[in-house]
């Protein structure tokens, strides 16, 4: 069957039934011993984003607001529809920045579908009480995973370093929590967050879509390769289309993606974005067993996903 595009930048309405739990696509779990089992093929990336801007209102503080005034009446409905059709079966969504530290929409999500989600969190780490929240969401609902921190030149809106006294607080109440630490950072960000990586031993991090590496220099770059260092630290395959324009599968990124894959290497490789044939391209020179786990063993064995 012809795969679908996927779109994962999508929109949630509540005004309709609630969907079933059950996980299209996915082996029951008593197959899961078996010799033929394979990961399931996850996806960690979508933005879910509400039409119902009463019920799911923008933050005060967020730093854009996008249109939903054309997304369907149940958007999570069509973003499943297009995990089926491209083979994914579970996916972590990420929730927006436009919703500030407000978790309702993605907490929706969650329990509509709780077998085959997990969400990510976000808090502003210049508000004293991001600790608690963060501890109270996670209380509330287990299957947040993450938590996540935004560090991009010209956007100092949520941290200027990761030296921060309030960015530490809640990195520690993250690791406390066992969560990842979900970076989106570019490539300026990352000597400081290196720093904070230490300050933590044994801290679960995952950066976002290749560190946005157009946002930075080659010399600043080169520290993001040195995270690879730290055996904990995940590199995100995502995002290649915020650099090149040759869809779906971006060829003309090659030749730099295969570098960083060489640094993580496939063990600490996730994907997310656009279709998991990405992951085909980009990793022709691997084995079929290193591509099963960027699609998704990865984020089965860093979130302990049964």
């Amino acid at each position: 069957m012809q795969r679908r595009r996927f779109f994962s930048h999508l929109g949630f309405g509540m005004s309709l039934p609630l969907a079933g739990n059950a996980l299209t696509g996915m082996m029951p779990l008593d197959s899961r011993h078996s010799s033929s089992y394979a990961p399931p093929v996850i996806e960690w990336n979508a933005h879910i984003f509400s039409p119902d801007l009463q019920k799911y209102p923008f933050h005060p503080q967020a730093t854009y607001q996008p249109d939903t005034s054309t997304r369907p009446a149940d958007p999570l409905q069509a973003y499943l529809d297009q995990l089926d059709g491209l083979g994914v079966d579970r996916a972590v969504i990420v929730h927006p920045e436009p919703y500030g530290d407000d978790h309702r929409l993605i907490l929706d999500c969650l329990r509509r579908q709780p077998d085959r989600l997990r969400g990510t969190s976000l808090f502003y780490p210049k508000d004293n009480d991001a600790p608690k929240k963060l501890l109270a969401l996670v209380k509330e609902e287990k299957r947040i995973v993450a938590t996540r921190f935004h560090a991009l030149k010209g956007n100092e809106k949520y941290l200027e370093s990761f030296s921060d006294t309030g960015v530490r607080a809640l990195w520690r109440q993250a690791v406390d929590l066992d969560l990842i630490i979900e970076l989106h950072i570019g490539p300026n960000y990352a000597k400081s967050a290196g720093e904070a990586i230490q300050a933590f031993p044994g801290c679960k991090v995952l950066i976002d879509h290749l560190a946005e590496p157009h946002l930075g220099t080659a010399v600043e770059f080169a520290d993001v390769l040195q995270l690879s260092h730290f055996p904990n630290v995940y590199m995100k395959l995502s995002g290649i289309n915020h650099f090149a324009k040759d869809e779906p599968l971006f060829p003309s990124a090659k030749s730099f993606t295969s570098r960083v894959i060489a640094e993580f290497g496939p063990d600490r490789m996730v994907w997310g974005s656009g279709t998991p044939e990405i992951v085909d391209e980009h990793m022709s020179n691997y084995s079929a067993s290193d591509r099963t786990k960027v699609k998704g063993g990865n984020i089965i064995r860093l979130l302990n996903w049964a």
